[in-house]
This record gives C-alpha cells, sequence and structure tokens, in this order.
C-alpha cells in the first residue's frame, strides 16, 4: 500500500506543477507580460541590444534551421576545445590531464545534443571549469533549443498564409531567461539546501576503516574482490595470490559545485552527473527530499509543453488530449517495471528457500542495483521517468532491472522520445505521430486528413515520416554495425542475451538522446565514441530539419473549416489511436532486436 501510494504521489506532484508551468511558458512564447516581466524585461532588451538581434524578425523554417544548426556548430567546436585544453586552463584543482580527441567529441557531441551521454566519470575527467562553463552552459542552451523548434512548430500551425516562424535567436534568449534560469535557480537553491554538495574544493581523501582489494573489470573500473585475504599488498583468494589486484586504503571523496548542474540536468532533461554514478551518488542525491525534487523535475518541463502547445495554438483540448496520450504511455510503462522489480526473479527467490516478500524490516522484490535509501518504489519510477524523458540520469543501475524492467527502459527510449521526450523535442516529435495518426486513421474512415485546422498533404507526410523514423533509423544501424565489429565482445562484461541488451541499450540511449546507460560495455575507445557521437548528431538534428519543413509549410497554408468529414483530435478515440500508432510503430522498427536481447534474457529466466 505504501508502494502504491508513492507512485500516485509522484504522478499527482508531475501534473499538479505541470500545468501552471505550461501556461507560463506560453506567455514567454509570445512575449507577452509575466510575473518576472519587471526584472526581466530590460535584460532581455540589453541582451538584444549586445548581440545586433532584431525581436520582431520573422524567420523562414530554412533561416530557423541554417540558426539552430550554427549555434548548435559552435558550441561542439568550443566545448571539445575546452576538454583538449582543460590541462591548461584555471579551475583545475585535480590538475586533471586533457581529454582524448575521441571522448572529447563524444562528450561535446553528447552535450550539444541534449543527450548527456557519459563514457566517463566526471569528478577523475573533467575539470570544475568544463564542467560548468562547457557542461552547464550547454544543459543551458540545448534544452532551450529544443523548446525554441517547438515553439516555431507551434507557429506553423497558427500562422495563416505567412513565410515566418519567429526568430530562434528571440525564442532561445526567452526561453533560458524567464524558464530555464529562474526555475534552475530554485532547483539549486533547493537542492544545495538538501545536502547537495556546492564548492570549488579539491577532491579529498579519507583513511578507510578496513583495506579493500580491487581488480580490473570490463568497463575498465575496478571491482571489489568477495571473500580476499589482504595481506600488505597481497591479495590472496583461497590460499592462491590474485596478480591484478590492487589494496584500497584510502577513499576519494569528490568536491565541486554539483548542485547548480544537478538543477539544470534534470530539468533541461540533460541527465549528465556531475559524479560517475549520477544521482545514485549521494554528494548529487543524498536523501528523499532532493530525490522527490529531481525526480518531479525529470518531467515537468516536458509535461507542461503539451498545454503550452494547446494554448499556443488556441486548442486547449488538444493540449490535453497529447498529454493524455503521453500520460498513459507512461502509467502503463511505469506500472510493467514496478511489477517486476517488485515481484523480482525465481533466481533471487531460490525456488523458495529465500524470502524476497516485502515486509516491514525488508524491501522485497529486486533490490539488486538500487540504493537501500530510495528502495524499489522510488527507483522504479525515476527509471520510467529518465527513459520517458531524454534525460538519462539515473539513481540505480539499470544493468540490475528484471529483463523486464530493462525491456520498458528500452522501449521507451526506441519510441523516439515521445512519452513526454525531452523539453520540446518529445512535444514534436509527438506531434509526428499525431500527423501519422490523423492521416492513417483519415484512410481508414473515409475521414479528411487534416490537423488544428491545416490540411495534411504529402510534404508534411513525407517530413513525419522522417521526423518519426530518423530514431530507429540510427539506432537500428549503428548497433547493426557495431555488432560486426569483432572486438566488441570484449568490452562487455555478460555474454549472451543480456550482453546484447548493453549493446543495444548504449545504442537505444544516444539514437534515443537519452543519455542512460546499463553500465555493463566500455564505450570508451576511439570507434565506439565516434559512432555513438555521430548516432547522436544525426538522431537530435534530423528531426529538428523535419520539424521546421513541417511547420514552414503548415504556416504557408491558410485554414480549413472543420465540417463533418473532419476527424476529432481531441477526444477519447483520437488519444487511443495516438497510443496505438506510437507502440505500433515502436513493435514494428524494435522487436526483433529487442526479442534478441531482453525478450530473450526473460524466457531464459523463467525456463
Amino acid at each position: 500500500m505504501s508502494a502504491a501510494i508513492q507512485y500516485i504521489l509522484y504522478f499527482v506532484v508531475l501534473v499538479v506543477l505541470a500545468i501552471p508551468l505550461g501556461r507560463f511558458m506560453a506567455h514567454v512564447m509570445d512575449g507577452e507580460h509575466t510575473f518576472l516581466s519587471p526584472v526581466l524585461d530590460p535584460v532581455e532588451r540589453g541582451i538584444y541590444r549586445l548581440l545586433r538581434i532584431d525581436a520582431k524578425e520573422q524567420m523562414g523554417w530554412k533561416r530557423y534551421l541554417v540558426s539552430v544548426l550554427a549555434f548548435s556548430g559552435i558550441g561542439l567546436v568550443v566545448l571539445i576545445a575546452l576538454q583538449m585544453l582543460q590541462a591548461v586552463l584555471p579551475g583545475n584543482p585535480q590538475h586533471l590531464p586533457g581529454v582524448s580527441w575521441d571522448l572529447s567529441f563524444n562528450t561535446a557531441a553528447s552535450f550539444i545534443t541534449n543527450t548527456n551521454w557519459q563514457s566517463y566519470s566526471g569528478e577523475t575527467t573533467l575539470s570544475y571549469l568544463v564542467q560548468f562553463m562547457g557542461l552547464t552552459v550547454q544543459n543551458f542552451v540545448s534544452a532551450g533549443t529544443g523548446i525554441a523548434v517547438m515553439f516555431a512548430l507551434i507557429r506553423g500551425f497558427r500562422q495563416v498564409k505567412e513565410q515566418g516562424l519567429g526568430s530562434f535567436w528571440v525564442d532561445l534568449t526567452r526561453t533560458v531567461l524567464y524558464v530555464l534560469i529562474p526555475l534552475n535557480l530554485v532547483f539549486g537553491i533547493c537542492l544545495a539546501a538538501g545536502g547537495v554538495i556546492s564548492n570549488f574544493q579539491p577532491a579529498q581523501k579519507a583513511e578507510l576503516v578496513e583495506p579493500v582489494a580491487v581488480q580490473p573489470n570490463a568497463d575498465g573500473g575496478w571491482s571489489v574482490i568477495d571473500g580476499a585475504q589482504i595481506e600488505g599488498d597481497t591479495v590472496k583468494v583461497d590460499g592462491k595470490v590474485v596478480e591484478d589486484a590492487r589494496v584500497v586504503t584510502e577513499q576519494f571523496l569528490p568536491q565541486g559545485p554539483a548542485a547548480s548542474q544537478v538543477a539544470i540536468k534534470q530539468s533541461g532533461t540533460n541527465g549528465g552527473g556531475f559524479f560517475g554514478v549520477n544521482s545514485a551518488h549521494p554528494y548529487e542525491n543524498p536523501n528523499a527530499f532532493t530525490n522527490i525534487i529531481e525526480m518531479t523535475s525529470l518531467l515537468l518541463i516536458p509535461a507542461a509543453c503539451c498545454f503550452t502547445f494547446g494554448i499556443g495554438v488556441k486548442n486547449t483540448k488538444q493540449g490535453k488530449a497529447i498529454f493524455a496520450a503521453m500520460f498513459i504511455l507512461l502509467v502503463i510503462f511505469t506500472g510493467v517495471i514496478a511489477v517486476n522489480e517488485h515481484a523480482g526473479t525465481p533466481q533471487l527467490a531460490d525456488s523458495g528457500a529465500v524470502n524476497i516478500e516485502m515486509t516491514d524490516g525488508q524491501a522485497g522484490g529486486n533490490m539488486e542495483g538500487k540504493e537501500s535509501r530510495f528502495g524499489i518504489a522510488t527507483s522504479s519510477t525515476w527509471s520510467a521517468y529518465t527513459t520517458a524523458a531524454s534525460n538519462g540520469s539515473v539513481n540505480s543501475m539499470h544493468d540490475s532491472y528484471t529483463p523486464l524492467g530493462g525491456f520498458v527502459q528500452m522501449l521507451q527510449m526506441a519510441l523516439g522520445e515521445v512519452v513526454f521526450g525531452g523539453v520540446g523535442c518529445g512535444l514534436y516529435g509527438m506531434i509526428g505521430f499525431a500527423i501519422l495518426t490523423v492521416f492513417i486513421a483519415g484512410l481508414m474512415v473515409g475521414r479528411t486528413p487534416e490537423f488544428l485546422g491545416k490540411k495534411i498533404e504529402p510534404g508534411e507526410m513525407r517530413w513525419a515520416v522522417v521526423l518519426c523514423l530518423a530514431t530507429p533509423f540510427a539506432i537500428l544501424v549503428c548497433s547493426a554495425i557495431a555488432c560486426m565489429v569483432p572486438g566488441l565482445a570484449d568490452q562487455l562484461n555478460n555474454g549472451g542475451a543480456h550482453g546484447f541488451s548493453e549493446v543495444l541499450y548504449a545504442f537505444i540511449s544516444c539514437g534515443g538522446n537519452n543519455g542512460s546507460a546499463f553500465a555493463g560495455m566500455n564505450c570508451n575507445i576511439p570507434w565506439i565514441n565516434v559512432m555513438l557521437g555521430l548516432e547522436m548528431l544525426f538522431a537530435r538534428f534530423m528531426p529538428i530539419v523535419g520539424t521546421l519543413a513541417i511547420a514552414g509549410s503548415l504556416a504557408k497554408k491558410g485554414k480549413v473549416a472543420e465540417s463533418a468529414g473532419t476527424l476529432s483530435t481531441t477526444n477519447g478515440m483520437f488519444v487511443f489511436l495516438l497510443v496505438f500508432i506510437v507502440l505500433l510503430i515502436g513493435a514494428l522498427s524494435f522487436f526483433p532486436a529487442l526479442a534478441l536481447g531482453p525478450v530473450a534474457e526473460f524466457f531464459q529466466m523463467i525456463a
């Protein structure tokens, strides 16, 4: 019962906060007066004067696209340079060396695409300067770019026989200034007050009460040796010396300005952790208070975007219908993860020899890879939220979830981040599916393919297909190529179905602009870094091209009067059809691959 209350509470908090934020974002999009205007209006005008931005400019879709690509390209180059030169730059109290070219490219591509995939541990790889001037800045502007493109799409539906979609520079400025900075100022203060560290001190060391024996693992890290006997610097297991073992006598205690980055990594659906183990680290997420703030902020802006869309297109029912479709999918997927994690596995139960039922003194279920301070309910909800959004932050180890729990995590990302998805991009991804739904449903029942008063013609359909299938194409092609490379197996912790799941999860995560990982695969080698970086760039910007092309085409059209032949897109039937089309395309695209990974592992588990 207590677990059920937790799940309900998390959903209620999300909805209650998303509705007013959605209204606020709609006002910001149109430059209307808000409660922040007296303070921020002068700042906004100052930015326009300084950068010579015309606040009234109306860009066509191609110019809007060029602005997006140019801005992101400059960010890519600057972030690569910051990483490679960090050894000679200030703000590096650990005196960390410059980052290799392939990892720099991978990380830069990751952060400018709002993916935040990390093939490294932040506390041992990046200086404070790179963390807050490189990564944190991209956390803001990459999230702002997604929202700006969503604003352009809204104007495409709203404009009648016009060319312009607004100005990218104005949209980006307003999004960062009025939405992201104030919201994350509040989140950052709350997180720091809750115990998330925020300082510029170098890392500290502390003596362990007892030494620990470790040895290298496939991830390039170290694993504790169970049952080891330590004699000075020598490690033995069952009387035999372990040659590659090390004895650890000190604990590394990382420091740094974590709270500010943790706030925007969550609310901007970025997900990149300040520390290697992300929000499972007690310095990033120390208690239940910080956990609910971080977890709610994962989906807060993406959920609010649905209501912003409804207000922006002057049809609030449409925004609610889109929200309903996303929310239904989220509840279903969260439920599947929760049921499987609370039930555990036959292997954990050991044919009834081990009691894995929940009791007053025991969490029950599958607690492997989960923090005891959070438990199964919070961990399961977080994993559903983070893979529904293009966030990727974690407070538990996804590699340790049950096969069907991992299956749902992969499926949500593979669908193209449309179960709320990333800030802005989740909404415009779902609009692509909505256009497909209108067209397919219209063919089935003989209705006119119209959406929000605009006729859907072959041009929009082609771009909608690109928008919906770019992500599956990138994921399946890149993962297939990777699986053909002979050395890939050497980078995995596991073989068989679970090993394939580790590979598939990595490429789904990067293709879905998510960034989370099973963490059972070493990806920090040149060819994987480059391939994942290219996949992230394609899967981020190809949908943006499709979205802006659709927006530009719709803006030129006139409004079509609603008639008896018009398919309603705001009722329960449309919501059902939209959910069905999303799942159908996901199933057709990914079922063969998923069948070889988590599905096969599930049947092996119960056999």
